[in-house]
């Protein structure tokens, strides 16, 4: 009975992703009637679960840290190519697009990942326990580059309103580059077991949780497969994006709710895995998944506009409002006093999720 579930679970997981490409391809650029959106949105669904399992499989054959890296980056880069895409079709209303979606990425992360992580662990194990070294690194890195790139255009003079000028976008660009390649570095080479999921006592887990480990092939497939699915969630999330648009204007709310709503579709894939791995106790894997991805959109998504920028005309609006700029502020120093203990108790989750849940509201009710 056990075989034939786990060969169901297979088929699907990898029908799913090539029967999204093939609804992403039919679908794409039209005006979708209700009942496709329907369709394109149950796709969508079963796209993201079908991401998380490949990334699992790839996680369990490549290892922590490694595995949350994969996931991370590959919805990062897949979605930055969807912030261009939009910025180029856009016109005028795609001036604040990278911000507002960068900006998103990191509430969603920082606050409604951990949050959730967080909450599940401790109610389910008495404590959320992992390694306050390698967090605080991770939450370090974001907050610098969270700063550089989204606070520092609100006061800049070169340029009228919340603007970078074109130097100031190159070196907020290098400089996003060069901290996240840094981070990985020390993620992945020098310091990787602080990235590791701990004991209770503060050991580092560093061997794998099942025996049996996916072959090369299974893992190489699973690669294709997550990419395919991951593709097919960022472009789906387009497609569906103009009904998004057309109920947040019927229902009054701004036009960033949009963006709000296309992020949390993104991440979806993030949030399953790394609420599987709470689930497991494995606190530091949701950690390494939430603020991983919090990085890689900044010190992705900022290089990929600001050479973008070359050739798309109109602003490009990156500062924070002083609303937004207070809710960042209040998350970084929220998350630091969750992290230095490394341990955390419901409190912390629930402290986090109140803070998303105040941004969701700013965002729904300036």
């Amino acid at each position: 009975m056990i075989v034939r579930l786990r060969s169901l679970v297979t088929r699907w997981t990898a029908a799913v992703p090539v029967m999204a490409i093939v609804l992403l391809v039919l679908t794409w650029g039209r005006d979708l009637p209700g009942a496709l959106v329907a369709l394109v949105t149950a796709v969508l669904a079963g796209s993201v679960l079908a991401a998380v399992h490949h990334a699992e499989v790839i996680a369990h054959r490549v290892g922590e840290p490694f595995g949350s890296l994969v996931l991370a980056v590959a919805v990062t880069i897949i979605e930055v190519a969807l912030i261009v895409t939009l910025m180029a079709d856009g016109g005028d209303k795609s001036a604040t697009l990278a911000r507002d979606t960068v900006f998103a990425a990191v509430m969603i992360t920082c606050n409604g990942i951990v949050g959730l992580s967080l909450l599940v662990a401790s109610l389910r194990h008495g404590l959320a326990v992992f390694n306050a070294e390698g967090t605080g690194a991770a939450l370090a890195t974001v907050a610098t580059l969270a700063t550089l790139s989204l606070v520092l255009p609100t006061f800049t003079t070169s340029r009228p309103g919340p603007e970078f000028s074109t130097t100031q976008l190159t070196f907020a660009a290098l400089s996003s580059l060069v901290l996240y390649g840094m981070f990985v570095a020390t993620q992945t080479v020098r310091h990787r077991d602080y990235f590791l999921p701990v004991t209770r006592q503060g050991e580092v887990i560093a061997a794998a949780e099942h025996a049996g480990l996916p072959s090369a092939r299974t893992a190489m497939t699973s690669l294709g497969l997550l990419g395919l699915a991951l593709v097919g969630v960022v472009g789906l999330a387009k497609g569906v994006s103009p009904t998004i648009e057309s109920g947040v204007e019927a229902a009054g709310m701004p036009h960033a709710v949009v963006g709000v709503i296309i992020a949390l579709l993104v991440l979806l894939p993030e949030t399953i895995a790394a609420l599987r791995s709470a689930r497991r106790d494995r606190v530091q894997t949701s950690l390494n998944l939430a603020l991983g991805s919090a990085m890689a959109s900044i010190g992705l998504t900022i290089p990929a506009v600001a050479v973008a920028s070359i050739w798309l005309s109109g602003p490009l609006v990156l500062g924070l409002g002083s609303t937004h700029m207070v809710l960042l502020a209040l998350t970084v120093v929220v998350s630091s006093l969750t992290v230095v203990p490394g341990r955390a108790t419901p409190l912390q989750g629930g402290v986090h999720l109140v803070l998303f849940a105040a941004y969701l509201e700013l965002a729904i009710n300036p």
